[in-house]
């Protein structure tokens, strides 16, 4: 795997590193031992899989509070996104800052998630799924959000609104951190 480092401190893009001959490839997609000499999460505890049968699905702002907090490892492994997280660590150098990136089946990266930041993402075609690897179980009373659209980040997305968004991700208070 190929290890680069954003901007914002934890958040990692993983890319494949390819054996390729004439069937495909073979790569490895997740190692416990390679995460822990950058410096990622080594436990795994959960996998999630988010499914979005149309266009231009918001999922998200989303996160858990410590001492549930949750890395996360995400992939697109069919359709695209557009991921944008918020790093909501006060102790932060970047905290209240966010970061973007364009994930897909076809560019097959990964994108690595530090607890205490919060993950949304909008598809770019129908149906488009997305795994997560997930290092704490998830716990209902420690879940937390942040609005898609709350003027604290001015987060610029693809499209002027979600064509479809959930109750609960749209009525997300102002963030009040």
């Amino acid at each position: 795997m190929l290890f680069t480092k954003t901007d914002i401190p934890d958040v990692t893009l993983v890319e494949l590193q390819k054996f390729e001959d004439e069937r495909g490839f073979f790569a490895r997609g997740w190692c416990a031992r390679e995460f822990a000499e950058h410096g990622l999460p080594g436990q795994v505890v959960q996998m999630n899989i988010s499914y979005n049968r149309h266009k231009h699905t918001l999922r998200g702002f989303h996160y858990q509070l410590a001492p549930h907090g949750e890395d996360k490892m995400l992939r697109c492994i069919r359709g695209s996104l557009h991921d944008v997280l918020i790093d909501l660590r006060p102790e932060s150098p970047t905290y209240r800052q966010h970061f973007t990136v364009q994930l897909s089946a076809a560019n097959q990266r990964m994108l690595v998630i530090p607890k205490g930041c919060a993950n949304a993402f909008l598809t770019m075609e129908d149906h488009t799924e997305a795994t997560y690897l997930v290092s704490e179980f998830y716990t209902p009373a420690a879940e937390r959000g942040v609005r898609w659209n709350d003027p604290a980040f001015a987060v610029k997305w693809p499209v002027d609104a979600p064509a479809v968004v959930s109750e609960k991700d749209q009525n997300w208070p102002d963030y009040a951190g």
